[in-house]
């Protein structure tokens, strides 16, 4: 980018403007909740209110201990909640500052993208097309500004600005054509500009009006939907049944009071409270982990489907290619490879070329190709006389879809006549220029040679006009053609590694681009993402049958000289083929397509704010890579997701069981609220804490991706989890039932079952770490969490037994060494069966979490 024509704000003076004015930033419509505020609501659980009601009834019948107890137990539990709660909000408070729109200021006369609440009084702020105005501003430049004002005035139509001059009409209230005045909260819709601000935060129009854009409520992801039924169906259950042991205790012992804490404890013990809490941990905590990853997720379900993505689609230049373009040939007669170095004077020949592709360039550009193109002249042209810093640019003609090139108009001093220069594809300046076929055959045949090798071509031409009514468009003008620009944009050194990691994943990458198909084609083969000529084109989506078409998308993954809207094509093309595509985009006609793509990605350098709004995620450095690890972070998301339920599935079986078979039976209660409790405090940080920070499987981005439509709970895992649980609830209660056969005391019989119980819980934790590999080999993966947790149950269950007075409370009698050892033997055994599924089916390839 060129060197600004304005100085801006100095940063000492931005910090002072800062203290003074405070933020660029409208009032938070949401009330940040604090840590009181999440315990009162963490009392209104479900869980927690069981407890409180137990301790109730303890107070009642004379049992102060028990009722302290388990208020210390529901006070570490609140704790838990709390921590949970605080840790996720931070995560997506983080989130909303990252997605705040950005401005691109001018301080101390360099270019600089900041957050948009960084912007101060006075600033000078650079708007292009797609941007959202970041603050109430008046125009210092402008050349074909237009802006919807709609979310200010109703109005859907865009309104053009003009710069500021000493008759601006003071106070203006949004709306209107020609005026210089820009909004807080407003689109550019076209062309570019320089502003200065005027007002910030509550003193900018939206902020007097109180307007504030909302954020969209993502609606529920399928998978909080399938686990929202699951939680009702599971609560249904469970209190029908706690309902039923109340009366079947009361009638059959005597004691109504001591049915309802029987039934308090087993709806404790089925009370499913940690599928949301999964979901909502996990999903805040993935988004986080992927923003570390250069990857900002603005909607939370596209976490969900990142991992399921079959089609990556994605542009060339700045995503494929660095974007940092410079002019290596020019070709006339002849070609004439550009030499900074080697080369230091320009032939004659070509002076015109490169001026005439300048006059047709921005005068402040943000393009890389405008960008190189001025580097070049000021390299060459510095001390000759085409560069002329008196002409003035009278007229712009942009880049519309039928008409691929942008036409300037141009003033020369003291003179009628005007100066024209258009630049653009070459197949649309050779028929503006109306070359003879045979010329343009020529012409072509070199752009193609060009082309082939990577280069990106642009056709250049000028015209001089007598008059005063411009034409409506370019084909006006009498052009003479000049010659042919080509300009390199050397590929990303990652974008090879990252492509073929996604080809391993079963993720095909399709290259969508408006360049010339040969340029395509050649940087397509340098990364190999496709080995033989075939691609599609513009032309050719526009002659062909949606049907045949449908067909070709298959076949090719290079689409070249593809307009927006051919885009939109596309993705709609390849979701009727059943594909998950991703797609990536960065001005404001790639919003339709973003928006339709399942995984709109938009582009956080280049990108405008409407491709940034259409999208569901923002690739803030765009690199290719930091999407395919995305992706990898998105399957490791859905698997420890899977691999969470799946331990709850498991370890509420014979929690369920051994609340509900001695009573059946006539055995003594082996549970107790308290149990439930400690319990409690293993599951709820094992499931949203521990197994949110379990690493990826090695052989995570070598798997085909999951079918979306397919339930996280299939048939399999459902089946293997329940065995899990049915399992551990016989050892546990052989356990039990043994131990009072042979005349053991209630109390010590209930220490060996719930010790067993607690011991074969950290072995499902174990296990469920991955249902490939076995515990020896996911010992050695990192995952302090898991290990603090394991730590701290052992030490609480080591408490509870050799402690008088703990021991007491959990009503267990002193257990000797011997009885540990059955304890760790029974408890390990429980799941030595399912460590040897999985050795067997490693060996014969078959894959239990399908």
């Amino acid at each position: 980018m060129e060197k600004p024509i304005y100085n801006g704000l100095s940063e000492i003076e931005v910090v002072k403007k800062l203290k003074e004015q405070g933020y660029n930033e409208l009032p938070a419509t949401i009330k940040q909740r604090n840590w009181l505020t999440i315990a009162l609501e963490a009392i209104r659980e479900p869980m927690i209110l069981l407890l409180l009601i137990a301790g109730a009834i303890y107070l009642v019948l004379g049992d102060p201990k028990e009722a302290i107890v388990l208020l210390i137990f529901v006070a570490v539990i609140i704790v838990i909640l709390v921590f949970q709660q605080r840790k996720t909000e931070h995560v997506l408070e983080a989130l909303r500052d990252l997605t705040s729109p950005r401005a691109l200021v001018i301080r101390d006369n360099i270019y600089k993208r900041i957050a948009g609440r960084e912007v101060v009084v006075e600033d000078i702020v650079v708007l292009k097309e797609g941007d959202r105005i970041p603050a109430d501003a008046i125009l210092l430049t402008c050349h074909d500004l237009r802006v919807n004002e709609s979310m200010l005035t109703g109005e859907a139509i865009s309104v053009s600005k003009k710069k500021s001059d000493d008759n601006i009409p003071k106070n203006q209230q949004p709306g209107g054509d020609n005026l210089p005045y820009v909004y807080s909260g407003t689109m550019v819709t076209q062309g570019q500009g320089i502003a200065k601000v005027i007002a910030t935060g509550t003193k900018t129009e939206i902020g007097k009006i109180g307007k504030v854009i909302q954020e969209i409520k993502p609606e529920k992801t399928p998978l909080q939907k399938m686990t929202g039924r699951l939680v009702k169906n599971l609560v249904i259950l469970g209190l029908s049944l706690c309902t039923i042991i109340i009366i079947i205790y009361g009638f059959t012992r005597g004691s109504w009071l001591g049915g309802i804490l029987a039934g308090i404890t087993f709806a404790m013990a089925t009370l499913p409270e940690e599928f949301p809490v999964i979901l909502t941990v996990f999903f805040a905590l993935g988004a986080w982990r992927i923003s570390k990853l250069q990857v900002l997720t603005r909607q939370i379900p596209a976490i969900e489907t990142l991992g399921a993505t079959t089609v990556l689609c994605v542009d060339k230049t700045g995503t494929l290619t660095l974007n940092q373009m410079r002019v290596d040939e020019l070709f006339i007669d002849k070609a004439y490879t550009v030499d900074f170095v080697n080369e230091p004077v320009l032939p004659s020949k070509y002076h015109d070329i490169v001026e005439f592709s300048i006059l047709a360039s921005e005068i402040e550009p943000f393009d890389a190709m405008e960008i190189a193109i001025h580097k070049l002249g000021e390299h060459y042209l510095k001390d000759t006389k085409h560069l002329h810093a008196d002409r003035t640019l009278i007229h712009e003609y942009e880049l519309t879809p039928d008409l691929l090139v942008i036409t300037h108009v141009w003033k020369i001093p003291d003179q009628s006549d005007y100066i024209v220069a258009t630049k653009g594809s070459p197949e649309a300046v050779y028929k503006l220029c109306h070359l003879d076929e045979e010329t343009t055959k020529q012409q072509s045949n070199y752009a193609n040679s060009m082309a082939k090798k990577g280069l990106r071509v642009l056709g250049v031409a000028k015209a001089i006009f007598t008059g005063d009514h411009w034409p409506k468009t370019p084909q006006g003008f009498k052009f003479e053609f000049l010659g042919l620009v080509g300009l390199s944009d050397p590929v990303r050194p990652s974008a090879k590694h990252a492509i073929d990691h996604c080809h391993r994943a079963g993720v095909r990458v399709v290259m969508i681009t408006g360049d010339y198909p040969t340029t395509a084609l050649a940087i397509a083969k340098q990364l190999g993402m496709q080995k033989h000529d075939e691609i599609i084109t513009g032309n050719e989506i526009v002659k062909t049958t949606d049907d045949s078409l449908k067909e070709q998308v298959n076949k090719t993954n290079i689409f070249a000289r593809i307009l927006p809207r051919q885009k939109l094509k596309i993705i709609h093309i390849l979701k009727s083929n059943d594909e998950i595509v991703a797609m990536t985009g960065d001005g404001v006609n790639d919003a339709p397509a973003l928006k339709a793509a399942h995984i709109g990605i938009a582009m956080g350098q280049r990108g405008t704010d409407v491709a940034r709004e259409a999208s569901s995620i923002v690739l803030l450095n765009d690199d290719l890579s930091s999407i395919v690890e995305a992706i990898k972070l998105g399957r490791r998301i859905f698997n420890n997701i899977k691999k969470a339920m799946a331990y709850i599935f498991a370890v509420h079986i014979p929690i369920a069981g051994l609340t509900l078979i001695p009573l059946i039976v006539g055995w003594p209660l082996l549970f107790f609220p308290i149990h439930i409790a400690f319990l409690q405090l293993i599951i709820d940080p094992a499931c949203s804490i521990a197994f949110e920070a379990e690493p990826e499987e090695k052989n995570i981005m070598n798997r085909p991706p999951r079918k979306l439509q397919r339930s996280i709970f299939s048939r399999r895992m459902i089946v293997l989890s329940i065995i899990q649980g049915i399992i551990v609830l016989i050892i546990s209660l052989s356990i039990y039932g043994s131990a009072l056969y042979i005349n053991k005391t209630e109390d010590e019989a209930r220490a060996l079952a719930f010790t067993t119980l607690v011991i074969a819980n950290l072995c499902l934790i174990l296990t469920n770490r991955s249902w490939s590999g076995t515990i020896i080999e996911n010992i050695q993966k990192p995952n302090s969490a898991m290990w603090w947790i394991i730590g701290g149950a052992l030490v609480l269950i080591s408490a509870a037994l050799f402690i008088p007075f703990m021991r007491h409370l959990f009503h267990f009698d002193f257990l000797h060494l011997n009885d540990i050892i059955l304890c760790l033997t029974a408890g390990i055994f429980s799941i030595v069966w399912f460590e040897l599924i999985k050795i067997i089916s490693k060996k014969f390839k078959l894959k239990l979490d399908e």
